[in-house]
């Protein structure tokens, strides 16, 4: 009876001092990103809630795809939302084959947005090879979507590894808070991921909420408006 007594206290306090994710009104341009962990989403139920972009995950290392990301795919662009796709990166695992992970798995189309490249870990990696692999993939998916890829990262991840490095990519972070993030070098953040405890109808349990700085427009121009090209790539 003790240890489920402890259990219960554990999660009371737990989600105490982890509250609900509130929406920032302030903001124009809403959105949230996914993966398998939220299941089956009701895509009719979250484009009426003001949501206008999702990111979903596609990919991560080498081999690994996600087992819904073709059901969240083709359920944002039937609902009108305006959808991006996202690889888990790892970096001591070959380049080439992450690169072609994604490439084979995710076909963008005009209007679509960029590709994201989700760095949060160095598995051991020294700190130049991450930060070379980081490069290799963006320029080969560059390449191969005719369009600049989006690095998302955290603020710590941020500070070693990518201010400084590749200040050229547009930008999406992630910090738990209602203040503004403030990136080193002055950068400017285009995604922020403010929040992880989420709730929304149509999905059951918690998701990320994210805003766009700037409004429709804006968002509209981050998006494809060329056809990709077929590449060749070498391995790192």
């Amino acid at each position: 009876m003790r240890y489920l007594v402890a259990a219960i206290l554990f999660f009371l306090l737990f989600y105490s001092c982890n509250p609900l994710t509130k929406r920032m009104p302030k903001y124009e341009v809403h959105g949230i990103d996914v993966s398998h962990y939220q299941s089956k989403i009701e895509w009719d139920s979250i484009v009426a809630q003001d949501i206008s972009f999702a990111f979903v995950k596609a990919t991560e290392g080498e081999s690994f795809a996600d087992s819904l990301y073709s059901y969240n795919w083709y359920e944002m662009k039937r609902v009108g939302i305006k959808r991006g796709a996202y690889h888990f990166f790892r970096p001591t695992l070959s380049v080439y084959k992450q690169a072609k992970n994604f490439m084979d798995n995710v076909t963008l189309e005009i209007g679509d947005l960029p590709p994201v490249l989700d760095v949060e870990v160095d598995d051991g990696a020294s700190e130049e090879l991450v930060v070379f692999r980081i490069k290799t993939w963006l320029e080969m998916i560059e390449h191969h979507y005719r369009i600049k890829p989006i690095i998302y990262t955290n603020i710590t991840y941020f500070n070693k590894y990518i201010a400084g490095n590749l200040d050229d990519y547009p930008i999406w972070i992630a910090r738990y808070s209602y203040s503004e993030p403030r990136l080193a070098f002055n950068k400017q953040w285009d995604f922020w991921q403010y929040g992880n405890r989420g709730r929304l109808n149509g999905i059951n349990g918690d998701v990320d909420f994210n805003v766009f700085n700037g409004n429709l427009t804006r968002l509209e121009s981050f998006c494809l408006s060329k056809e990709p090209t077929i590449s060749l790539v070498i391995d790192y």
